[in-house]
C-alpha cells in the first residue's frame, strides 16, 4: 500500500477529481509498449488505458511514466485495471523524437527536479548541457546539474568554470557513482513527496547513482567505450523508483540527442544575450548586422564570446524548424480527416439519392 502524498499526489492533482467517489487516483510507475504498472492507496497493480483514451490520446498527450490517471479498480497484482482519465501535468519535460517525423515525445512527467547527468570523462559536452537545461526550464521542472565519475577528471576546477561561465546560477554536484562520492548532498535535496528526474547520454551513470541513492543494484548498469565514453542502452524504459525516507527517482533511457521541440527555456539558458537584445535598436532585430545591435557590439568589444551567440542562433533556428515541420504535420494530418469526412458525406448523399 502505498500513501498518495509520499508518491507526489497534492492539491494540483486533487482538484482535478471528480466530485464523485467513482474511480481511484494512481500513479504510473513503469510504461511497457502500452502496459502500465500504476501505484495507488491499495498498491501496485497492471492497468490499460480505455479504448477511449487509446484513439483520442496520441504523441505527448499519451500518458506515461510520472503521470496521475483515475483507474477504475482498486489495484491489484493478480489482475489488470484500466485507466479510465488522465489528469493534467503539473510540469512536463519534452523533447523532439529521433527519426524525421516532428513529433514531440514526453521524457518526464509532474516531476519537481531533473538531473543532467553528465560524466567528467569523454562524455562531458557543455552545449549539450545547455541543450538540456533549456527544454527542462520550459518544463516548469527546477534544474540542476551533476558532473560524475570525478574520478576520471583530471582538470576539475576548469570543467566547472567553463560549466559555471555557459550556465550561471545552476545547481552543480559533483560526483562518483562508482564510489558514491557526494552522493550525499544529492539525497539532501531530495524531500518525501518529491519527485526527481535523470536524464542525461548513456553511459553517463544515471542508473549507478540511483543504486547508490537507493542503496541497493535496483537499476542494470553498462560499461562505456573507450574511445568516446558513451555506453549501451542498460535502461530501456522509463520507471520510477521509491527512495527510502521519502521521494521518488524516475530513471531514463540514455538519449542520443536531444531536440529542441520550441524556443521556450532558451533566454533562460542564455540570460545574457537575451538582455542584451532587449537593448538592440530594433525589437525584430536578427542580431546579423542590424544597425544598434547591442548583441552585435558586444561580440566586437569582447564581452560576448562569439562561439556562444552562434549555439544560440544554431538551437533557435532548429527549434523554428522543428515549430514549422510539426505545424506543417499537424495540418496535413487535419486535412486528411477533412478529406475522409467530405468523402463519408458524398458516399452518404449518393447511397441516399439511390434509395427508393
Amino acid at each position: 500500500m502505498f500513501d498518495l502524498s509520499a508518491l507526489g499526489f497534492g492539491p494540483f492533482f486533487e482538484r482535478q477529481l471528480p466530485s464523485s467517489a467513482d474511480g481511484i487516483p494512481a500513479r504510473i510507475a513503469t510504461e511497457h509498449r502500452g502496459a502500465y504498472e500504476v501505484w495507488s492507496r491499495a498498491g501496485a497493480g497492471r492497468a490499460q488505458l480505455a479504448g477511449r483514451l487509446r484513439r483520442e490520446r496520441a504523441g505527448p498527450g499519451r500518458p506515461g511514466v510520472g503521470d496521475w490517471v483515475v483507474v477504475r479498480d482498486a489495484t491489484e497484482p493478480s489482475r489488470t485495471t484500466v485507466i479510465e482519465r488522465v489528469l493534467a501535468r503539473r510540469t512536463v519535460f519534452t523533447r523532439g523524437a529521433a527519426g524525421r517525423e516532428a513529433r514531440a515525445q514526453v521524457v518526464a512527467a509532474n516531476v519537481d527536479l531533473v538531473f543532467v547527468v553528465c560524466g567528467l570523462d569523454d562524455d562531458f559536452n557543455v552545449r549539450r548541457i545547455e541543450r538540456y537545461l533549456a527544454r527542462i526550464l520550459a518544463s516548469g521542472a527546477e534544474p540542476a546539474v551533476i558532473l560524475n565519475k570525478v574520478d576520471r577528471c583530471s582538470d576539475l576546477a576548469a570543467r566547472l568554470a567553463e560549466l559555471e561561465r555557459r550556465c550561471p546560477g545552476i545547481p552543480v554536484h559533483v560526483t562518483s557513482a562508482l564510489r558514491s562520492a557526494g552522493t550525499e548532498a544529492l539525497r539532501a535535496g531530495i524531500r518525501d513527496g518529491m519527485t526527481v528526474a535523470f536524464v542525461g547520454s548513456s553511459g553517463a551513470g544515471k542508473s549507478t547513482l540511483i543504486n547508490a541513492l537507493v542503496g541497493q543494484h535496483r537499476m542494470p548498469t553498462g560499461d562505456v567505450r573507450s574511445r568516446d565514453g558513451r555506453g549501451r542502452h542498460t535502461t530501456t524504459c522509463r520507471q520510477l523508483v521509491l527512495l527510502p525516507g521519502g521521494g521518488l527517482l524516475l530513471d531514463t533511457p540514455g538519449m542520443r540527442e536531444m531536440r529542441l521541440v520550441n524556443e521556450d527555456g532558451l533566454d533562460a539558458v542564455f540570460g545574457d544575450i537575451a538582455t542584451l537584445a532587449g537593448r538592440c535598436r530594433y525589437r525584430d532585430c536578427r542580431h546579423e548586422g542590424e544597425p544598434g545591435c547591442a548583441v552585435q557590439a558586444a561580440v566586437g568589444s569582447g564581452a560576448l564570446d562569439a562561439a556562444r551567440l552562434e549555439h544560440y542562433r544554431q538551437l533557435e533556428r532548429e527549434a523554428r524548424a522543428f515549430a514549422r515541420r510539426h505545424d506543417a504535420r499537424a495540418r496535413r494530418r487535419s486535412e486528411r480527416v477533412w478529406a475522409q469526412l467530405a468523402d463519408e458525406a458524398r458516399r452518404l448523399r449518393e447511397w441516399k439519392g439511390g434509395k427508393e
